[in-house]
C-alpha cells in the first residue's frame, strides 16, 4: 500500500511555510487503513478488555496469549517486511495500530514495547541471519521482545551504562554482566535487546535470549499505574552471548539506542491519541448521565469548556502524530531495509519531531485525564471508573523514552547541530528577520479569509522563535546548553509552532476538500488551539528576553516582540461552546 506524502527535511518548518499537500492528515486514511483500525479496535474490545482484571492482577499468561492472538491477526508485524513474516505495511498503518491498542490500557504498553523498541532494533539494524532467526517468531507472537537500556545509575544518561561485555578466550562469545532496570515485558519476554560496554568502553547492542545461562529477572515492581504491564529488573550474570548476536557494530550501540528511542517517542505519542479519545468518550457519557440540580452536568458551560479543551488537545495531538507518521513513511520507504546506517540517518533527521510528539502527546494526555477526573468529581477518584485508571497510567508517559525535560533540552541542541552542519539555515533566517524587523508593520485584517489570520500567527510564532534563538546563540554561543531554563523555553516555542501549524495545515486541507460548512469543526479546532497557544508563545518570548537582557536593551527587545505578537483575540467562549455542543451530541471525539 503506497501512501502519498512528500518529503520534508526535519526541522524545516522553523524556517519556511509548509505546503499543506506535503502533510499527511487522518482525513486521508484509506479504506485499508480504516479496516486495520477496525481490526485493532475490535481486538481490544473483544479480547483485551475482558481480560484486564486478570492482567492487572499480574496473571501474565493472558498477556502472552493475547500477543499470540495479535500475531495471528497481523497486529505485530506492521513494521516488519513480508520476507521475515511481517506485513510490511506503511508507517501510517503501524501508527493506527498503536493508537487503537491504547484502548487496552496497560496492555497497549505490552504490545508497544514488543512491536516497537523490542522488535524494531532487529528489523532496522539486524543482519540477514538475525532477521531470519528472530523476526518470524516475533511477528507471530511465538516469542516476545523487551528492550533493556536503563540501569540503576543510568537513566537519561544512557551512555553511562555499567553493564559490561568481555570477549571470551576462544572469541566465540561475549560474557555479559550487569543489571537493567524497569524493563517492560521482563516477566515473559523471550528476547532482550541489551546494551553493554565491550571492554568497559565500547557501547554495543546485543540480542540476548532468556534461555541463555545467567539470565534472570527480579520481582515485579510495585507501580503507581500501568499495572497490567510487567516491569522487572533484568539480571545478567556471566551470560554467554554468541558473537553472532552483536546487533550492528561493536561500539556503535548508541546509533541503535538513540534512533530506536526516537521511534519509541513517536509511538508513545500515537498511543496518547487513542487514550485521549477514549477518556473523552467516557467523560461525555458520564456528563450526559450525571445530574446535579436536576440537570445533566453536560449542560453546564464550565463542564462544556473542559470537554472542548480536551477535544482541542486531542485534535492537536492527532494532527502532529499523523503528520509525523507521513514524514516517516516517505523517508523510510526511500531507504534500503538492509542498510542500518541509512535507516539511522532517516530516523535521526526527524529526531526533533519525535521529541515534539513525545512531549506534546504526553502532556496533552495528562491534561485530558486530569480534566476527566474533575468532570467525574468524587467518582473520578474511585477505582471502578475508567478515568481513575487512565489518570494513574498517564503519568509515566512524561518519564518514558527520555523525560520531557531531557526531550526539551534535546530539541534546541539537535537544531543547533543541524545548523552547524549546514542542514538547517536557522542563523541565516535570524539575520533576515533582524534586517526586516525594524520596518515590520503588523497587518490589518478587515475581512480575512478562513485561516488567513491564523497563518499570520504561525509566521509570527516562527519569528518569535528565530528572534529569541538567534539572540541566545549570540549571547551564549556554545555555553547555551548550560542555560537550561532558556533552552527549554526555546523548545516550547518549537513545540508550539509544530502543533499550531499541524492543526492549521490539517484544517486547511479539510477546508479545501470539503468546503467551509463540512470543515467547520476543523476550523473551530484549529482556531481555538492556535489562539490559545499564541498567548503562551508571547509569554515564553517575554521570559526568554528577560533572561537575556535588562534595561533599555530589554525594553527594545520587548517592543519588537510586541510588534510580532500583536493580534485581536477571538471569542474563545463561543468557539468552545460550539465544539462542546457537537462532541456532546455525538457522544465522543469527532472531527466532522
Amino acid at each position: 500500500m503506497e501512501t502519498k506524502v512528500h518529503a520534508l527535511k526535519g526541522g524545516s518548518f522553523l524556517v519556511q511555510r509548509v505546503d499543506p499537500e506535503a502533510v499527511f492528515t487522518p482525513e486521508e486514511l484509506t479504506d485499508e487503513h480504516l479496516m486495520i483500525a477496525k481490526t485493532a479496535a475490535e481486538f481490544v474490545e473483544k479480547e483485551v478488555r475482558p481480560s484486564m482484571k486478570a492482567i492487572e492482577a499480574h496473571d501474565f499468561s493472558h498477556s502472552v496469549k493475547l500477543l499470540k492472538k495479535a500475531g495471528e491477526l497481523g497486529l505485530l508485524g506492521a513494521d516488519v517486511g513480508e520476507e521475515y513474516g511481517g506485513l510490511g505495511l506503511d508507517k501510517i498503518s503501524s501508527t493506527i495500530i498503536t493508537e487503537n491498542m491504547a484502548g487496552g490500557r496497560s496492555f497497549g504498553l505490552t504490545h508497544g514495547a514488543h512491536v516497537g523498541i523490542g522488535t524494531l532494533p532487529i528489523a532496522y539494524f539486524g543482519n540477514e541471519v538475525q532477521k531470519k532467526k528472530y523476526l518470524p517468531k516475533l511477528t507471530s507472537g511465538e516469542w516476545i521482545a523487551a528492550y533493556a537500556l536503563t540501569e540503576p545509575e543510568s537513566g537519561s544518561d544512557a551512555l553511562g551504562a555499567k553493564t559490561t561485555a568481555v570477549l571470551d578466550r576462544d572469541g566465540s562469545h561475549y560474557v555479559l554482566n550487569g543489571q537493567k532496570q524497569w524493563i517492560t515485558n521482563a516477566a515473559f519476554a523471550d528476547v532482550f535487546i541489551v546494551y553493554a560496554k565491550v571492554d568497559g568502553e565500547k557501547f554495543t547492542a546485543f540480542i540476548v535470549e532468556r534461555a541463555f545461562p545467567g539470565v534472570s529477572t527480579g520481582p515485579e515492581e510495585k507501580k503507581m499505574g500501568i499495572l497490567g504491564s510487567s516491569t522487572r529488573t533484568l539480571h545478567l550474570e556471566n551470560v554467554p552471548v554468541p558473537v553472532e548476536n552483536v546487533l550492528g557494530e561493536v561500539g556503535r550501540g548508541h546509533v541503535i539506542a538513540f534512533n530506536i528511542l526516537n521511534v519509541g517517542r513517536f509511538k508513545l505519542a500515537a498511543g496518547t491519541v487513542g487514550s485521549c479519545k477514549r477518556v473523552l468518550t467516557e467523560c461525555v457519557k458520564y456528563a450526559k448521565e450525571r445530574r446535579q440540580f436536576q440537570t445533566p452536568i453536560a449542560q453546564f458551560p464550565l463542564i462544556q469548556q473542559k470537554m472542548a479543551d480536551m477535544a482541542i488537545k486531542t485534535y492537536a495531538t492527532e494532527s502532529i502524530v499523523y503528520r509525523t507518521a507521513g514524514l516517516f513513511e516517505r523517508s523510510l520507504r526511500q531507504v534500503h531495509a538492509e542498510d542500518g546506517q541509512t535507516i539511522a540517518n532517516a530516523i535521526a533527521d526527524y529526531a526533533v519531531e519525535c521529541s515534539i510528539n513525545k512531549v506534546f502527546g504526553s502532556e496533552a494526555l495528562d491534561f485530558v485525564v486530569d480534566e476527566g477526573v474533575q468532570i467525574h468529581g468524587g467518582y473520578g477518584y474511585m477505582r471502578e471508573y475508567e478515568v481513575e485508571n487512565a489518570y494513574r497510567d498517564s503519568r509515566i508517559n512524561r518519564i518514558f523514552e527520555g523525560t520531557n525535560e531531557i526531550n526539551r533540552l534535546l530539541i534546541p541542541g539537535t537544531l543547533m547541530r543541524k545548523t552547524r552542519k549546514g542542514e538547517l539555515p536557522l542563523l541565516e533566517s535570524f539575520q533576515l528577520l533582524q534586517r526586516d524587523l525594524l520596518s515590520f508593520v503588523p497587518p490589518l485584517f478587515d475581512d480575512p479569509a478562513p485561516l488567513e489570520v491564523e497563518a499570520h500567527l504561525l509566521d509570527m510564532t516562527r519569528n518569535v522563535f528565530l528572534m529569541t534563538a538567534g539572540m541566545t546563540v549570540e549571547k551564549w554561543g556554545e555555553r547555551l546548553e548550560q542555560e537550561q531554563e532558556v533552552v527549554c523555553g526555546l523548545a516550547d516555542l518549537v513545540i508550539a509552532l509544530y502543533a499550531m501549524e499541524s492543526c492549521h495545515l490539517r484544517a486547511h486541507k479539510a477546508l479545501k476538500s470539503r468546503g467551509r460548512d463540512k470543515a467547520s469543526l476543523h476550523l473551530d479546532y484549529a482556531q481555538a488551539f492556535i489562539y490559545d497557544a499564541f498567548q503562551e508563545v508571547e509569554q515564553i518570548g517575554r521570559r526568554i528576553l528577560a533572561a537575556l537582557e535588562e534595561g533599555d536593551a530589554l525594553r527594545t527587545s520587548l517592543s519588537a516582540l510586541k510588534k510580532l505578537t500583536r493580534h485581536t483575540p477571538v471569542n474563545s467562549v463561543a468557539l468552545k461552546r460550539r465544539i462542546a455542543a457537537r462532541i456532546i451530541d455525538r457522544g465522543q471525539y469527532i472531527t466532522a
